[in-house]
């Protein structure tokens, strides 16, 4: 694919990304995209993408890898199996929050993913950003032994809230940066998150371990 190409795309997918963002996935289509890209062409999607579900995999895939990118640059244990719950979710956390400070300000990433994480068709994809295999498939194997003696229904369940519970205080701390109102950084953001994640994943379990499994709904 030639640079100029490669230009024409990613201009394209900043385009989708903020208006998504500030209008709804559903809420916009492809003609205001290339519009708002700038083109007049408005068959640039289908040259480009393909597809519109094209364009969602290419606007979810290039966020995973600056996610990816970033976490291989992480300070931390060379041996996953070695890794306590603290090392894990920071493996898990701090790169999806820093890829979003390194994005030009403004910045639509975050509030984009959170109204992804909401769409069937793009769940999947975007629960690689947390579950893919980092660095040996020990750590997803492997069960810290800070959650030793939890019920694995209550794992699972407390699991299943990271994504909107990460993504949410992402979207929102990414408007006020746009605003010109955010206190603090994007670095403190990414510590009190992984603070939240440990504190909530290690928690006592005062529930019984019987109650509905809706992880599997």
């Amino acid at each position: 694919m030639s640079r100029h190409s490669d230009k024409a795309r990613e201009v394209l997918l900043d385009a989708a990304e903020e208006l998504f963002a500030l209008h709804g996935i559903d809420a916009v289509s492809n003609r205001k995209i290339t519009e708002h890209a700038g083109t007049a062409n408005h068959s640039a999607i289908k040259y480009h993408f393909g597809s519109r579900d094209d364009l969602l995999a290419a606007m979810v895939g290039r966020a995973m890898d600056d996610v990816r990118a970033i976490r291989a640059e992480l300070p931390l244990s060379s041996d996953a199996s070695m890794m306590n719950l603290r090392e894990i979710v920071t493996l898990y956390t701090l790169p999806l929050v820093f890829s979003f400070d390194a994005l030009p300000k403004p910045s639509w990433r975050a509030k984009f993913l959170f109204q992804a994480l909401f769409r069937p068709d793009l769940r999947e994809m975007l629960a690689s950003l947390v579950d893919e295999d980092l660095r040996g498939s020990e750590v997803k194997r492997r069960l810290p032994e800070e959650l030793e003696g939890l019920p694995e229904v209550v794992i699972s369940a407390r699991a299943k809230i990271l994504g909107p519970m990460l993504l949410g205080l992402c979207a929102e701390y990414e408007g006020s940066v746009n605003e010109g109102e955010a206190i603090g950084t994007w670095e403190s953001v990414g510590y009190f998150l992984v603070d939240s994640v440990v504190g909530m994943m290690a928690a006592p379990s005062t529930s019984p371990a019987d109650f509905m499994d809706f992880t599997r709904r």
